[in-house]
């Protein structure tokens, strides 16, 4: 892989390098955070070679695979993130929802790798003590279990950490205040018998070790104490003054309010979570396996990492992502695997099997994104697999003890030293989601052979009617001043990647069909209208440039999706003033989508009205 062109070629797609706020990475992910999603041009991002995916939502995601860390780092090499004002900048429009998800992804998805490994390295100094290779007195087992037990120790600074870059103020002084909080001697103070008080309050008796709320509920008061005093606060002086007020005053609201307030919801979080596993058991652990695929489709599993985290730095264990997390990974594994076997393509095996072994070490969007999505009875098969094997492991109380994503070689995050059970129960739960959802793909998957497109081709063109694909004269659907594509100020149309044409400034608000046919799409935001002709033109007309900000408004669509229409009816109406008083241009592309058929021929520039000819859509040869 190429890693300096596709980073290039996707920083072209999300709008440059200044439409970017904020920019990670997870497992196989790039996850960035845009100032104006609306810039973003999806279509020739998935077209990318490297990139497995897109998913817009709260994040732009661009889904990479396995070489996603070597795309992250090359992109760091040629962009400079301008992030300055940033939190302002970001996405005016977006709901609050949306905010909200982007501050967890933002905050917690970073604080996985140090868990994970750490957690991993506890699992593996237990399954050695199992084994009698270590002794859990020896001063090699102390060590190396402190090593791993210091990322859950020190969590609250890794959320200082992520949660002040999210909320952009300054990290070490952030690092500095949460630390306050896990100083011996502050321990040992809060500790004291018969409590102690500050300012005439009772300090509450917490450990703030392992906590994630407290942490969190400091950095964002920190963010806005520190914001008020740089504001107001000389220069010259701002270095110490604002970090030392910052200190006065975020410190004793953490200790008498902050602090205890993020401990019960912690508590709370941790209790709710535990009522509702009571209520459902294993049943509610199956059908969040079965459904996991399309939770990690569109990244809505990183909303359960908060819950993962806390719970596991509260009791020391997970008892319902993890487990439905194998059981999906495993699924995911099994099912390419199946399809690696019956399929004859050369180039889906090769998929089949590079996605089966990422999914059998817990990395499952190659997986998703190569073949699941793509095929129904291959999603099918992953979901009974996953669901089967989820029942079983909430059935026997499987517990997980590292928050990593289940695989293979992580298999160790289920031992526990008091019950050796616990492991032989996820490694038959990772028996059974391989074994169903491979036996289900064997069984419902079918490959589609060229003969079977050519069919499926051939009963589709019947269904239309029988269309016979020929030459066809289209009518100007307005009225208005012709100029050439190559003109249109915007590059998606000006550089043909969606198809040749014809773009046309309208002087009345009616857009008319330009031939006989269907209407095959209809935008939400009513801005733009695909027909397809008689004889097989597909043609794209899209009424104002940029206008999919104004959402539908001033639109009046008048036909819907999938009637039949005649050359000179009214498609859209829309209000030329209003929209141009909004600050829009009204540039009308009028495109050729389908351009491997059909070539554009003997178009023409200026006046026109509607129902003179426009262009004549050539039949290519084959």
């Amino acid at each position: 892989m190429d890693y300096r062109k596709i980073s290039t070629e996707i920083l072209e797609c999300i709008g440059g390098e200044d439409n970017v706020s904020h920019f990670e990475h997870c497992s196989t992910r790039l996850r960035f955070t845009l100032k104006d999603v609306n810039k973003v041009k999806v279509g020739e991002l998935k077209q990318v070679k490297g990139v497995l995916g897109v998913v817009m939502g709260v994040q732009c995601q661009v889904i990479i695979g396995n070489n996603v860390v070597e795309v992250y780092d090359e992109i760091l090499k040629i962009a400079s993130f301008d992030t300055k004002n940033s939190s302002e900048e970001t996405n005016k429009d977006q709901k609050l929802g949306e905010r909200i998800m982007d501050f967890v992804i933002g905050v917690f998805q970073p604080l996985v790798p140090a868990i994970a490994g750490a957690g991993v390295l506890k699992s593996i100094i237990s399954l050695l003590v199992l084994l009698g290779v270590l002794n859990n007195t020896s001063v090699a087992y102390t060590v190396f279990n402190n090593i791993g037990d210091a990322a859950l120790y020190f969590i609250p600074l890794l959320v200082a950490n992520s949660a002040s870059k999210k909320l952009k103020c300054n990290q070490m002084v952030a690092i500095a205040a949460v630390g306050t909080l896990l100083l011996p001697n502050i321990t040992t103070l809060l500790a004291t018998e018969g409590g102690v008080k500050l300012f005439g309050l009772t300090l509450k008796n917490i450990a703030y070790a392992y906590q994630i709320f407290p942490a969190l509920l400091t950095i964002f008061l920190l963010a806005f104490v520190e914001k008020f005093f740089n504001k107001i606060t000389p220069k010259p002086i701002r270095i110490f003054f604002v970090p030392m007020m910052c200190y006065i005053i975020v410190l004793p609201c953490t200790l008498l309010f902050l602090g205890p307030l993020g401990y019960n919801i912690g508590t709370l979080l941790t209790t709710l979570i535990l009522t509702i596993y009571a209520k459902v058991g294993f049943i509610g652990i199956g059908l969040f396996a079965m459904l996991l695929p399309l939770c990690v489709a569109t990244g809505m599993h990183k909303a359960f990492l908060p819950y993962a985290i806390s719970t596991y730095s509260e009791v020391g264990k997970e008892f319902i992502y993890m487990p439905a997390s194998l059981a999906h990974n495993i699924a995911e594994s099994g099912a390419c695997f199946a399809v690696a076997i019956k399929s004859k393509d050369t180039e889906t095996r090769s998929t089949a099997v590079s996605a089966g072994i990422s999914a059998l070490f817990g990395i499952t969007e190659p997986a998703l994104y190569g073949l699941t999505l793509q095929n129904k009875k291959i999603l099918g098969s992953v979901m009974i697999g996953a669901g089967i094997s989820g029942l079983f492991l909430g059935l026997f109380s499987v517990e997980a003890f590292v928050v990593v994503g289940p695989g293979l070689a992580s298999m160790s995050m289920f031992i526990n030293p008091d019950n050796s059970m616990n492991f032989m129960y996820a490694v038959i739960g990772f028996v059974i989601a391989f074994v169903i959802s491979f036996i289900a793909s064997i069984i419902l998957y079918k490959e589609e052979t060229a003969t079977n497109a050519k069919q499926e081709q051939t009963s589709k063109v019947q269904e239309n009617n029988d269309v016979i694909e020929e030459d066809v004269t289209l009518e100007s659907p307005l009225t208005g001043e012709m100029i050439n594509i190559e003109d249109v100020n915007d590059g998606v149309f000006a550089g043909k990647i969606l198809g040749d044409g014809i773009a046309i400034i309208p002087s009345e608000g009616v857009l008319k069909s330009p031939g006989n046919g269907k209407v095959s799409m209809i935008a939400d935001t009513k801005h733009s209208i695909g027909l397809t002709l008689d004889n097989g033109t597909e043609v794209l007309m899209h009424v104002g440039l940029d206008t999919v900000k104004l959402d539908g408004k001033y639109y009046n669509v008048k036909v819907s999706n999938g009637q039949t229409v005649k050359t000179g009816d009214n498609l859209i109406e829309f209000n030329i003033n209003k929209i141009k008083s909004e600050g829009y241009e009204l540039t009308t592309p009028v495109i050729v989508i389908n351009g491997d058929k059909y070539s554009i021929a003997n178009s023409k520039t200026g006046p026109v009205k509607a129902g003179e000819i426009l262009f004549d859509a050539i039949k290519m040869e084959a």
